[in-house]
């Protein structure tokens, strides 16, 4: 079963486009934007299972630099 989450992500001052250009480059992305509000952005992945929801997270995620804090969030279920 596919694991599908959203990551909200914090980044240092003037580095959103930087920091989510180098996001879309993963397969694993399925979408990516800059957001108003409490994150700076949000990320949408597709996984084929949890063991390779922690490799992105631990190996690919946190390699980008100027990621200051994010936030996993497990989708449940998608209406569309």
């Amino acid at each position: 079963m596919k694991v599908k989450a959203y990551i909200m992500i914090n980044v240092k001052t003037g580095s959103e486009d930087d920091v989510c250009k180098e996001l879309a480059k993963f397969d694993e992305v399925e979408s990516v934007a800059t957001i108003y509000g409490e994150y700076d952005a949000v990320v949408k992945i597709v996984l084929p299972d949890m063991a390779r929801l922690d490799d992105f997270l631990l190996e690919k995620l946190r390699g980008i630099p100027n990621i200051t804090l994010t936030a996993t969030m497990l989708i449940d279920k998608e209406y569309k």
